[in-house]
């Protein structure tokens, strides 16, 4: 089929990528650079998954090749940032105890064991409308400029950000100069919401309620890829998990899925599955840690697996304590503190505790991590801790907060979302300016929950705690959403 431009995996759009890469983790590829621009090769695309032209026959093959000698180049953070689990928690002299009679040798402990708190529908609810709202929020301004959310908020009058974003008094020049996102913007700004729409920020905790119903909390890596590729379709995934798809259907397995031509590896992508691990295990992050850890490395390295080792444990934290700083703590001691995840979530914290105005915290961290790729999990936890620490965990600070920060917008609203709606504990009160517009309505490509109510979701995400707190997973015959 001529014109066919696939997103995400073609080598010739992949070597930029990698390249970049390359750079953030301290790898010295300036000779294959060299080579890669000599035979007419071209940086990464900007802000889409494929360049425009397709690549010759030749540039292709070369493509490939590159990749392949890029992946052997040493890495200097290899030490400071493994992902092997055992050397994760040897990094990690502060690895939070896991309860008494934890199944799973790694979260197992000899420490006094954890309160074991329930959580209850209404706190699930008001996570998953929180996801919902923050995600909402941040699409129609994703891969947009700080500059340019910043402009088209205070054209409408709505900045600092306290609330939908809108294109009603946008000036014609400024929409120009900074359009809303294509694929979002007629779903998400104030006048045209109706419902949540699709996103893959909730497609996945989806799929990892599936998982966890369909094999349990012991579920393998193997079976997080079954479950993708009975009930994920491809056209949904994008950057690592799109690369994990089709190392897949390559015969390639888990974690080497993670790995092969893969630099996207340590982007944001399994941040945003991690909600579901921390719901399940609620007061226990060293569990939460654990099962995100299994999740993850399906697709993700180092990094891009600790940012959702840490939300999984930040989450799970956020069901037992009402105090943000103690949840971002808690979180923090499931990462290697020398990884340069770690090191820039402090940033995020210390710069937020020492700003008042938050429009300076994000501008010290674009003149810090702004060298990252702005999908790049460094950043964006970075921006997310910020942002939670800036807002005390107030629901409408935090996520406006983080989406005006920029980068990975609807991702780190999600997150953002997500955890302040848990702890506030109740749907009731997170404002109705953001949940009313949601219309209890989510709309999803994953079989058997399009259009499914979040009140529904936080009952469905109650009942697989407890199976998962009780070892099993849920009894399908009376339990399975399909």
């Amino acid at each position: 089929m001529t014109g066919l431009r696939l997103t995400w995996v073609q080598p010739e759009d992949l070597v930029g990528h990698e390249l970049r890469q390359a750079a953030e983790d301290g790898r010295d590829a300036t000779e294959i650079a060299h080579r890669w621009r000599a035979a007419g090769g071209a940086p990464a695309p900007g802000r889409a998954g494929a360049s425009p032209e397709p690549a010759t026959p030749q540039l292709r093959v070369l493509a490939a090749q590159l990749l392949d000698e890029l992946a052997e180049l040493p890495a200097p953070h290899a030490e400071a940032e493994p992902t092997d689990l055992a050397a994760v928690r040897a990094a990690c002299p502060s690895w939070p105890p896991g309860p008494r009679g934890a199944r799973d040798e790694e979260t197992r402990s000899a420490s006094p064991s954890l309160p074991q708190p329930a959580l209850t529908q209404p706190a699930l609810h008001a996570a998953w409308l929180g996801r919902a709202a923050g995600c909402l929020l941040g699409k129609p301004v994703e891969k947009l400029p700080l500059a340019g959310i910043r402009a088209l908020g205070r054209a409408t009058g709505n900045w600092p950000l306290r609330t939908w974003f809108t294109a009603r008094g946008v000036p014609a020049e400024l929409a120009a100069a900074y359009p809303w996102n294509r694929r979002s913007g007629p779903t998400s700004l104030a006048e045209n919401i109706d419902g949540m729409p699709e996103d893959d920020d909730l497609n996945y905790p989806l799929l990892n309620l599936v998982l966890l119903r369909r094999h349990g909390p012991e579920f393998t890596t193997a079976q997080v890829a079954r479950v993708w590729l009975d009930e994920l379709p491809a056209g949904r995934t994008f950057t690592a998990e799109r690369i994990a798809y089709r190392n897949l259907l390559a015969g390639i397995e888990p974690p080497d899925t993670a790995r092969y031509r893969n630099p996207f590896r340590e982007w944001i992508g399994a941040a945003i599955r991690a909600d579901p691990h921390g719901w399940t295990h609620p007061g226990d992050p060293a569990s939460a840690a654990t099962q995100a850890y299994r999740d993850a490395t399906l697709t993700h390295t180092a990094n891009g697996v600790y940012g959702a080792m840490f939300l999984a444990a930040v989450i799970a934290a956020a069901a037992h304590s009402a105090d943000v700083h103690a949840c971002l703590r808690a979180g923090l001691r499931v990462v290697p503190p020398r990884s340069r995840l770690a090191e820039a979530v402090c940033l995020g914290i210390e710069t937020a505790g020492a700003q008042g105005d938050f429009d300076a915290v994000a501008d010290v961290l674009h003149a810090e991590l702004g060298h990252y790729h702005w999908v790049h999990a460094v950043p964006n936890a970075a921006l997310l801790a910020a942002a939670l620490t800036h807002a005390e965990g107030d629901f409408s600070g935090s996520i406006c907060r983080v989406v005006s920060g920029g980068w990975d917008t609807d991702s780190n609203g999600a997150s953002a979302g997500s955890i302040a709606g848990l702890l506030a504990g109740h749907p009731a009160r997170l404002p109705d300016r953001w949940t009313a517009p949601l219309k209890n309505r989510l709309a999803t490509s994953v079989a058997g929950f399009h259009g499914i109510g979040f009140d529904t979701l936080a009952e469905l995400t109650r009942e697989t705690t407890r199976a998962v707190r009780g070892g099993a997973a849920p009894d399908r015959t009376e339990t399975e959403v399909r």
